[in-house]
């Protein structure tokens, strides 16, 4: 899904010399302060013990394709919204509430990947990781260890990529300049740029085109809140 590891200088190969942090001073302090604690050292797990840390770990870096340091801290960003019960107001009627559906279907890949692999999801290799995540998420409506599949892969995505794209370093990747406020943007429409953005390098570089290297596409399937 993704590309990150960046420079050049913090653009990467699509934006290169782009950094949304260099926009920091136009934002107000606690936008500028909440971003910047973002790259800040995270704290301690507070909600996931350590088998669902390495196992929501190794599930992140799947769905996010991230192989490689520098990683957005996915796992610790997921772990404070959940400690602190930051949900997104809402679950599948079918689905026990997101605390309780997290430490379930981190469980059941454990257990999918003990009688697959005899070992633990996080200690699978990527691609018997990569294999089993196919195998759930083809699965559609139908169940997987008394949960919905498609249901848990809407859970899984929608926080992985909420935590991804709060991120400064995916803003870079993206070329996203971050918040609006208080200065605005004022040239509107399509390739109209600001004078602090910076043009898609590579814009014929599909980054959803499915490749061998990378897997299929993650998809979600979320349809009826309550």
């Amino acid at each position: 899904m993704t590309a990150l590891p960046l420079p050049s200088s913090r653009g990467g190969n699509r934006f290169p010399g782009f950094d949304a942090l260099a926009q920091r001073d136009h934002w107000d302090e606690v936008t500028r302060s909440l971003v910047q604690s973002r790259l800040s050292l995270l704290p301690q797990m507070r909600f996931f013990d350590v088998t669902e840390e390495a196992c929501a770990t190794a599930l992140f870096d799947q769905l996010l394709d991230q192989r490689e340091e520098p990683r957005v801290p996915v796992t610790a960003m997921v772990d404070a919204r959940l400690a602190e019960k930051q949900t997104d107001g809402w679950h599948y009627d079918s689905m026990p509430e997101d605390a309780v559906a997290w430490r379930q279907s981190l469980g059941a890949l454990d257990e999918d990947a003990s009688a697959a692999h005899g070992t633990c999801f996080a200690d699978c290799s990527w691609t018997d990781q990569e294999s089993m995540l196919a195998h759930i998420q083809a699965l559609g409506e139908r169940p997987w260890h008394d949960l919905t599949a498609s249901q848990v892969w809407g859970l899984w995505t929608r926080y992985a990529c909420t935590a991804f794209y709060s991120h400064p370093w995916a803003w870079n990747e993206i070329g996203f300049a971050g918040p609006a406020y208080p200065r605005g943007y004022k040239n509107l429409g399509i390739d109209r740029l600001e004078p602090f953005e910076v043009a898609d390098a590579n814009p014929a570089d599909d980054p959803t085109k499915i490749t061998d290297d990378h897997g299929t596409s993650p998809g979600s399937g979320a349809s009826h809140e309550h």
